[in-house]
């Protein structure tokens, strides 16, 4: 398979970026995106006319959430449930243009190319995106009954792994479900109860402090969501964030 990549290139935040046009020939169709711009980096290396295309990577696993990307105008490209390493080439055309970029949203600065600086994100776990545990040997598993459904529910929120897909796709680039899903799996736990008005408070305020927007209602963020993560966890957070007003 042959195709044309349109990749910005940008050298860091202040300067100004623009896309560059890139041919990479002979790719098999199980080859993944992320290996795809391998190839495509080791053709420039060799032609040693051009820096490697700088992008995000570690596990390649769907795990880490740091390979993000928009591809053709959509998060991680055509296809669901997936992170950008996860996408397949099969997924696209022969002879396809493919339009490459890094997350667009003010709180996520370009570091160079297609890397974007994330660390926004620690910067509301920080807050209150833990607990207060004794630090000795791990509890007795029953000695803390748990139901079945919370237990469901905060594994479920706790899936998230902090892509960054949620602040990309929504229009006011908000931060809500991934505020939300710590907060919520968190709130599903006697574990969380001793910190629980502090977090809600301070995780919202921080992130209100570093320019995510306002929920947009419009649940792109659900849909785009790797790990599938509801909206619902944003009721929940509202819930928690009420409860902040009434107890002080």
């Amino acid at each position: 398979m042959n195709f044309t990549l349109k990749i910005w290139r940008q050298k860091n935040a202040q300067s100004k970026g623009c896309f560059k046009i890139y041919k990479v020939s002979n790719i098999n169709a199980d080859t993944s995106f992320l290996e795809m711009l391998d190839i495509l980096n080791n053709q420039l290396i060799l032609e040693d006319k051009e820096e490697p295309v700088a992008f995000g990577h570690d596990c390649r696993e769907g795990i880490c959430g740091m390979c993000g990307l928009f591809i053709n105008g959509r998060a991680n490209g055509p296809d669901t449930g997936i992170t950008t390493c996860q996408l397949m080439m099969r997924k696209f055309k022969d002879g396809d243009t493919i339009t490459v970029e890094p997350w667009r949203a003010n709180s996520f600065p370009v570091i160079k190319d297609l890397m974007v600086d994330r660390s926004a994100f620690d910067k509301i776990l920080q807050v209150g995106g833990y607990i207060s545990v004794n630090t000795g040997s791990a509890q007795e598993a029953n000695s803390v009954p748990i139901s079945q459904k919370d237990v469901e529910d905060a594994f479920d929120a706790a899936a998230c792994i902090g892509c960054g897909v949620c602040v990309a796709t929504c229009k006011n680039s908000s931060a809500m479900l991934f505020v939300a899903s710590k907060v919520s799996h968190l709130a599903k736990l006697p574990q969380g109860k001793i910190e629980a008005v502090e977090r809600a408070r301070n995780m919202v305020a921080k992130m209100d402090e570093l320019g995510f927007g306002g929920c947009s209602n419009t649940g792109a963020c659900e849909v785009e969501c790797p790990k599938n993560i509801s909206i619902t966890h944003i009721a929940k957070l509202n819930r928690e964030f009420i409860k902040t007003k009434v107890k002080k």
